[in-house]
């Protein structure tokens, strides 16, 4: 019997609004409590596939608790899509001056000074400058990154793929993700670009297409 294709979510759209080019009828769609802990989705994902061959798919923050959860279930393979391992790059100037960022204005939120920490946040998130007239507009997408899990501090390595089959899709966009996947190669695995639609490349058109032939050369 194949795998059953598991999608586990990022930070923002949960299920299967998190990913708009799959039918409901392609697998499980995760939807994980808003703002739950690394360590309570990995316990769900333990609990929910502790008897089922599973390939993942996994967006951005998703890929953490996939991965601490994958060295004990049945894995059949993992589609990583822009997967923010970053504990496994630490050292890189990409990967450190995003940290650096993020903490900085994490601790401004923390202040109470929710403008302000998305004045730093925005861009480095979503690539775009912090615009004034949009903050009404973006106030509480900025709340919600603010309580948010960091995808670092878990004990992420990037052992911790070896063995299992992966393929890891970037937009082609960003520098840290693109980092994130050469140290993942480094490992054995597989690399895609779908550009043209930055964080989301499970957006573009062809993604679905990419898990069907990655699926398909696993049961080869």
């Amino acid at each position: 019997m194949p795998p059953e294709h598991v999608f586990v979510h990022g930070a923002g759209r949960r299920g299967t609004d998190a990913w708009p080019r799959l039918d409901a009828a392609d697998g499980d769609f995760v939807s994980f409590t808003p703002d739950s802990a690394i360590a309570t989705q990995v316990s769900e994902l333990l609990s929910t596939r502790a008897h089922a061959r599973t390939l993942f798919v996994a967006h951005s923050i998703g890929a953490v608790p996939t991965v601490l959860a994958a060295a004990h279930l049945d894995v059949a393979g993992m589609v990583l899509v822009e997967p923010a391992l970053y504990d496994i790059s630490r050292g890189h100037p990409s990967i450190e001056r995003h940290i650096a960022i993020v903490t900085e204005a994490r601790a401004l939120a923390a202040a109470g000074d929710v403008r302000g920490f998305w004045m730093m946040l925005r861009p480095v998130m979503f690539g775009g400058s912090f615009r004034p007239e949009l903050w009404d507009r973006e106030q509480a997408l900025a709340r919600h990154w603010a309580r948010t899990a960091l995808p670092w501090g878990h004990g992420v390595r990037e052992r911790m793929v070896h063995g299992i089959p992966t393929l890891v899709v970037t937009g082609g966009w960003n520098d840290e993700y693109e980092q994130i996947a050469a140290d993942l190669t480094h490992g054995g695995a597989t690399h895609e670009i779908l550009s043209g639609h930055g964080h989301r490349p499970q957006d573009a058109p062809g993604f679905r297409e990419l898990v069907s032939r990655f699926a398909a050369d696993l049961r080869a």
